[in-house]
């Protein structure tokens, strides 16, 4: 069963977004809780007759109702405070990256970052700086301030390895996470700390395996993953 939200309309009936999401399920908790106490109310119907559409008003004030009687017994807040707890833990232990084992040999290779243009990139006054096909290298223009560094939070050989290489580089690097918690090496460190989320970051540079070090070199880019 699908319905048509209209954002106005929840306001006009004094429902304010933030309460119309959490009662229409927009977090990972709350469809079920609103699901399970429709099927309470009702039981199993079944299929008994033609359906029509839902009216928007009734629709209203069932949520109404819903949202109230939430409110009194505690449950709504039961939920948020639960859905604040998983987002906590999402924040501080993000998912690890799948694929990404311990370095156990050395292994460095290059990728060339040149692109090739889809598109015309024009000015701020909309003249054409570069046609559709150029070849661009992001290097030809600029260079990379930091070392990027890829390890895993939970080995604790790798975050000291990450230490050495910070102070060999005077600081100039990123750490970025691929497992483990980055709230608490910044809480260690004293200073910013990246998780690689979804794996974006390793994908493009085709990391297997970590500790490892990207450092531009030339106009490429130079990976090598470190047995540490």
């Amino acid at each position: 069963m699908a319905f048509r939200l209209n954002a106005p309309a929840w306001l006009k009936h004094g429902v304010s977004i933030r309460a119309a999401y959490v009662i229409l399920g927009l977090t990972m908790v709350v469809p079920m809780a609103i699901l399970a106490s429709v099927q309470n109310d009702r039981g199993d119907l079944g299929v008994i007759g033609p359906t029509y559409p839902i009216r928007e008003r009734d629709f209203l004030e069932y949520i109404q109702k819903r949202l109230s009687a939430m409110q009194k017994s505690g449950e709504l807040q039961r939920l948020q405070e639960r859905e604040a707890a998983i987002a906590k833990k999402r924040i501080e232990r993000p998912k690890p990256v799948s694929g990404i084992t311990r370095t156990e040999k050395t292994r460095v290779f290059h990728i060339d970052p040149t692109l090739t243009l889809d598109h015309a990139i024009r000015d701020a006054k909309g003249r054409i700086l570069y046609m559709p096909g150029t070849k661009v290298n992001p290097f030809d223009h600029l260079a990379m301030s930091k070392h990027l560094l890829f390890i895993d939070g939970d080995d604790k050989e790798q975050v000291a390895w990450a230490l050495t290489m910070a102070k060999h580089y005077d600081g100039q690097v990123k750490t970025i996470l691929v497992k483990g918690s980055p709230t608490e090496l910044m809480k260690q460190w004293k200073r910013r700390v990246y998780f690689d989320q979804q794996g974006v970051l390793t994908r493009k540079l085709h990391i297997r395996h970590v500790p490892a070090i990207v450092s531009q070199d030339g106009k490429r880019l130079r990976v090598a993953e470190m047995a540490p």
